[in-house]
């Protein structure tokens, strides 16, 4: 096939240089033709401008010459028809002078202007001839006197005759230089004909040599591609139309057991004790020989010659033979026995998981159950304690010293804070409980909000904002507002000690999009070798009685932060403020997280 495309190539060489070798000439000597022809319809072209002119003028003169032997006397039927001559034939061939320089518009104005000198000598002249016939010789005689005075006719004349020599002088030169082109390029041509005739020649002979060396490298490569598929592990297999062997590598017949020197063809089912046996992949092979279509993937349980059940996925596509039109089958087949195993394991352990999470689910479910009812339960001792307390304070009251009113301001005030921490407990479980409802949520307005509500609970304090310019994120409101009050309520209140805080809030973008925003004031600070502490349930880095709190706010936003797919974190230094950072994704209202471009 390959020598037969070959020598249609070379044919198709060949009859290309045969019909450059005549074209060119031709095409050449058509175009010299073409620029001789059209030279003679220039020169026709201004020959019968200039004919037409003169003609002009010469009726123009004789219709004057005419008038002036009329007026002497000398008049007869002829020469009266030659004054009026030219008013009868003017016009037209001023139009078809017209018309023949329709592409030469400096000629058309001058063709107007001889039109209106023409026009005016004419009507002089036919109102001398009126005058005469009227007894006024005498102004018959002033009008053909001023024909000659007041409109000028051989200077249009001349212009419009020696305009044409000009362009027919340039046509001509234009011409000649199109010939000597021509003549020029029908020298190459002719040159270009030998050059090809010798490449043709040699091409003949180089193709020739081409061919053979091609057909050794063919040769070489069908020997090396067929050691190629000997040397992959993977087996490879070649049938024809009727699912006999024709090529099957070591990898096929190590597999299923054939003899690498047995090479006659054996039918497929024959092959690997019945590995081949299967219906439905016959029926498919077959499918794919007869139809052309292709088998990709097909998952089969087969027992191989070494007596193990093996997983394997076969693939298949018809090819054309070598040298022949006879279609053949590629059959490959990968052995995934470890892939289906691992697979298999990974369901059992998926499973196990799934089993584990219901348990853990279970247990979450009973831990919350247990701190609501605790929390609940706790309630009533509680409000027994507040309310006895607050009793007794009004049972003994001016009898109290200071002593027994100093310990019913210490009950009421740790009930009070026992009744907060319930309370702070139960919004913590809440907050691992309850589902996000993701929306935009504008975190300049939270921060905003968050900073108005700090001021009026401090009323007095001076306090330096630096808000940056935030964006819009996807997230619950109602959780990231509590995570702003909380990171701007601590900053507002370990800055108390300042005669003038600073707090700033700004924003910034992670390497993967995130947006990360920072908190940082002036205040207090704290030790970062306890910082491990900071976002544990009632955990406090300072005493109570110092900054008020319970110990519950950082936790929470942290749980609010795992939720949204973030987190937070917190430097500082004692007495040097703090900064805290805090991250959400980038992601729209599905969940799914935006890459931000790089």
């Amino acid at each position: 096939m390959k020598v037969r495309g070959l020598l249609r190539w070379r044919v198709a060489g060949l009859l290309l240089a045969m019909v450059a070798i005549v074209a060119l000439p031709y095409l050449v000597t058509r175009v010299m033709a073409d620029e001789t022809q059209q030279a003679n319809l220039w020169l026709n072209h201004a020959s019968t401008v200039k004919a037409l002119t003169y003609r002009i003028a010469y009726l123009v003169r004789d219709s004057e010459a005419a008038s002036y032997r009329i007026l002497a006397g000398d008049g007869d039927a002829p020469t009266e028809q030659r004054a009026s001559g030219a008013k009868a034939q003017v016009p037209a061939l001023l139009e078809q002078l017209r018309n023949l320089t329709r592409d030469n518009p400096d000629q058309q104005a001058r063709i107007g202007a001889l039109e209106s000198v023409t026009s005016g000598r004419i009507t002089l002249v036919d109102q001398a001839l009126a005058r005469l016939h009227a007894g006024d010789a005498a102004g018959a005689r002033q009008s053909l006197r001023d024909t000659g005075d007041l409109f000028h006719m051989h200077v249009l004349i001349d212009g419009i005759a020696d305009t044409e020599d000009r362009l027919l002088a340039e046509r001509t030169r234009d011409v000649a230089q199109q010939v000597e082109r021509s003549q020029f390029v029908l020298g190459l041509t002719a040159l270009a004909q030998l050059l090809l005739l010798i490449v043709v020649v040699i091409s003949s002979e180089r193709q020739i040599g081409r061919r053979q060396l091609a057909e050794t490298r063919e040769g070489r490569a069908v020997l090396r591609s067929q050691m190629i598929v000997q040397a992959v592990r993977e087996p490879i297999a070649l049938f024809d139309e009727q699912l006999r062997s024709l090529l099957v590598n070591a990898a096929f017949s190590e597999l299923y057991g054939l003899d690498p020197k047995h090479h006659r063809a054996l039918p497929l089912p024959q092959i690997g004790d019945g590995a081949w046996s299967d219906g439905a992949l016959l029926q498919r092979l077959n499918d794919v020989l007869l139809r052309n279509r292709e088998l990709w993937d097909y998952e089969l349980v087969q027992r191989t010659a070494d007596g193990v059940e093996r997983h394997v996925v076969i693939n298949a596509r018809r090819i054309q033979q070598q040298d022949s039109d006879a279609q053949a089958l590629l059959l490959t087949v990968s052995d995934v026995t470890a892939r289906a195993l691992a697979e298999q394991k990974v369901n059992e352990l998926n499973h196990q998981l799934e089993g584990k999470v219901a348990q853990v689910s279970d247990v979450n479910r009973e831990l919350e159950a247990f701190s609501y009812s605790v929390s609940h339960d706790l309630r009533a001792p509680l409000r027994h304690i507040a309310g006895f307390a607050r009793k007794l304070r009004q049972h003994l009251g001016e009898r109290v010293d200071e002593t027994g009113s100093h310990y019913l301001d210490v009950i009421g005030n740790s009930a009070q804070r026992m009744a907060q921490l319930i309370d702070d407990l139960l919004v913590f479980s809440r907050l691992g409980r309850g589902a996000l409802r993701l929306q935009p949520v504008d975190m300049q307005s939270l921060a905003e909000e968050a900073r108005a509500l700090c001021e009026s609970e401090a009323p007095g304090r001076r306090i330096v904002w630096s808000i940056a310019p935030l964006p819009i994120v996807v997230g619950d409101e109602n959780m990231l507002r509590t995570v702003w009050q909380n990171l701007i309520g601590n900053a507002v209140k370990y800055t108390g000690r300042r005669e003038v805080a600073h707090i700033a809030v700004d924003m910034q973008r992670g390497r993967n999009g995130d947006y990360e925003f920072i908190v940082s004031d002036d205040g207090a600070g704290f030790d970062m070798q306890y910082a491990d502490k900071l976002f544990g349930v009632f955990q406090r880095l300072h005493r109570a009685s110092d900054f008020p709190g319970n110990g519950i706010g950082l936790a929470n936003v942290r749980r609010i932060l795992a939720r949204h797919g973030g987190r937070v974190w917190a430097e500082a230094e004692p007495d040097r403020g703090a900064r805290f950072h805090f991250t959400l994704p980038a992601r729209d209202l599905s969940g799914t997280s935006i890459e931000r471009p790089s």
